[in-house]
């Protein structure tokens, strides 16, 4: 657990009811906190991922809170590892997500904020299709080296403004974004390509360009009341 810095507020272990599951996650939310991103991480990653982390607390320094949990649980994870199939199942991660996303309108600590998703990889088709899904709660989308072409049908119905993130170097993935850019259905929709960056943005200074553009996108949309999307 990140020791507790200044304006971060304390970081809480819960256990989020996701459907028929119960998932782990690390919950912090700021005094202040103007709205509250939940991280949906990729393929054979988790919680604690060390990218996800540095992002999340790029956010909490612009005034929003963080939920980063795992998506699949403990005995999930270890049929994953052999077989690698659920880290692909873009239904059910989806399922997850909007589990957690109710969870969230009920807990106290959150209580009204506005939400965003943060995705990563494969969690980011997820996100679009959970967003698709609370097209009334989710009120921005921030993806990061993701497949949103993962998402399939559900890009066309999502409303939430969003940007995806793509390194230079990924060549396969620059294409996949390009084309669910175009099929997306939300009116402010945005491709940044971060020059010279690859996969997992391990360049120097390429994750901090992602946690900034991901901070201005978050912190500009989730100002706005939850739901108010220009069509």
């Amino acid at each position: 657990m990140d020791a507790t810095a200044p304006g971060e507020g304390t970081e809480r272990l819960v256990q989020v009811a996701a459907g028929r599951v119960t998932l782990e996650g690390n919950l912090r939310v700021p005094a202040g906190a103007r709205g509250l991103v939940l991280f949906a991480h990729g393929s054979g990653s988790s919680r604690h991922s060390s990218r996800n982390r540095f992002v999340a607390r790029a956010l909490r320094q612009v005034g929003l809170g963080t939920l980063l949990i795992d998506l699949l649980t403990s005995e999930e994870e270890a049929v994953d590892a052999r077989t690698g199939h659920l880290r692909f199942d873009i239904g059910l991660l989806a399922e997850r997500l909007t589990g957690a996303t109710d969870w969230l309108r009920e807990e106290p600590e959150a209580g009204e904020l506005p939400i965003g998703y943060f995705g990563a990889s494969t969690g980011a088709g997820a996100a679009l299709v959970a967003a698709a899904e609370r097209p009334r709660v989710v009120g921005a989308v921030v993806s990061r080296g993701g497949r949103p072409d993962l998402a399939g049908p559900a890009l066309a119905r999502v409303r939430a403004p969003t940007l995806l993130i793509v390194g230079g170097n990924d060549f396969p993935v620059i294409g996949m974004n390009q084309d669910a850019l175009e099929q997306l259905g939300a009116a402010e929709k945005q491709l940044v390509i971060v020059p010279g960056a690859t996969h997992l943005f391990e360049e120097p200074g390429a994750l901090e360009e992602v946690a900034r553009l991901a901070a201005d996108w978050l912190r500009h949309y989730l100002s706005r009341p939850a739901g108010v999307h220009r069509v």
